[in-house]
């Protein structure tokens, strides 16, 4: 964007927004490139930020509280960065409906504060405190309680967009509806920005259990750590998470959480105990929902079957050398996280995800730093059929891809 067009842009959206929510970039922390950040209070401003950047042709990435921006592929020459994080309220909360409605920069955590006052919880549990609702939506970001529950696309009941052109659309709600073919709400989840901004979202909720409990078991190998999730995964027990941690030279532990009501989940945790050979405590474990990484190193996602558990974990287990990986995850569901300390070669990250990537159903790097994502492709082969569907379904909704260019698989 030229000079003179980042001056008539700045002032257009001063025009629509206000002189205090448009500034110049002051710093390019993320490696983005943008020259103009535009913070909206939500889907009123949103729409009128998007229709200026259709007018100026400026590529947009959308943020809330930047806790993800990081992840995916970086995108390419952005010009504006949609600031939502000021679009912080919730705007319902129909405890008779188990149903709650929040702007796209409300974070997890203050949602779960309030309705957790009505014994209600929403179960997207996540190892980022400042997590928002746009975020989470848009990496598609859950935590244990998927297990159970299910997933961000499975709890998003209603949502808000603010198309490329500032066309304002709305999906769901308390009664759901998709328009054109699309279930809208799912195809917005996982989609980092590409196809539009995420402004506003309602959410099905849960009741809050009673009492929880926790089943730890210490396994010697990953044949034994894939029995024991098999165990609780199949028990009667209906686990609400099941989830694995290897801490880097360390030991591999699984862990199962119950909930229910108070004597009859105690009773129940005994049982599997006993049946696993572990023990049952009343605190998660401190690892319990966080990644096996921080905010400077590498972290993956690799997934297959839960039943090919125990292959996945030898898989990693023989790919490591002397790489100092921690692994972390959802067992129960065949979702791992490995993590990586800022510092390790990028060539032998690039290895290890080419060796992870021939071993299980994928690998994607959720986040790394610059000089990994220089020589490894984040998101990895795609076939061609899936990837012509999400061309198309990008051209539709972004004609121009003027959001979150490259961001996403294939470039997207």
């Amino acid at each position: 964007m030229h000079t003179k067009t980042t001056d008539a842009a700045h002032d257009a959206l001063v025009a629509a927004l206000g002189a205090d929510n448009v500034r110049p970039a002051a710093d390019d922390a993320m490696g983005i490139g943008h020259q103009l950040v535009a913070a909206v209070k939500g889907t009123e401003q949103a729409a009128a930020a998007m229709k200026v950047a259709a007018e100026h042709q400026l590529r947009v990435v959308p943020t809330g509280s930047g806790s993800k921006l990081d992840w995916g592929a970086p995108p390419r020459d952005v010009d504006l960065l949609l600031d939502v994080s000021p679009a912080n309220e919730i705007v319902e909360h129909a405890a008779g409906d188990l149903v709650v409605h929040a702007l796209a920069g409300t974070p997890i955590a203050d949602i779960n504060r309030v309705v957790r006052e009505g014994g209600q919880q929403l179960a997207i549990d996540q190892p980022l405190a400042t997590a928002t609702v746009g975020g989470v939506i848009a990496t598609a970001t859950s935590g244990p309680c998927r297990h159970l529950f299910g997933g961000v696309r499975d709890l998003l009941i209603g949502i808000t967009v603010v198309l490329a052109d500032g066309t304002v659309t709305t999906a769901g709600g308390k009664v759901v509806k998709n328009v054109a073919g699309y279930d809208l709400c799912k195809l917005y989840t996982g989609s980092f920005g590409t196809l539009g901004v995420i402004t506003e979202a309602v959410f099905r909720l849960h009741p809050v259990a009673a009492e929880h409990r926790w089943i730890t078991v210490s396994a010697d190998d990953p044949a034994a750590a894939a029995e024991a999730a098999d165990i609780i995964r199949h028990s009667q027990a209906m686990p609400t998470a099941i989830e694995i941690d290897r801490p880097d030279g360390g030991a591999l532990t699984v862990c199962g959480q119950l909930e229910g009501r108070p004597s009859a989940t105690h009773d129940r945790a005994l049982e599997l105990a006993a049946a696993v050979g572990g023990e049952v405590v009343d605190q998660p474990p401190r690892w319990w929902g966080q990644h096996p990484f921080d905010a400077d190193g590498t972290g993956l996602r690799v997934g297959a079957k839960p039943a090919a558990m125990r292959a996945l974990l030898t898989a990693i287990e023989e790919s490591l050398g002397d790489l100092p990986v921690s692994v972390r995850g959802a067992i129960g569901l065949g979702v791992l996280h490995v993590g990586l300390p800022a510092g390790v070669d990028p060539a032998a990250i690039a290895r290890l995800t080419a060796q992870l990537r021939d071993r299980a159903d994928y690998a994607v790097l959720e986040r790394a730093p610059r000089e990994v994502l220089e020589v490894v492709d984040p998101w990895g082969p795609v076939a061609a059929g899936p990837l012509a569907l999400m061309r198309r379904t990008k051209d539709q909704f972004d004609p121009q891809h003027r959001l979150a260019p490259g961001r996403f698989v294939g470039g997207i």
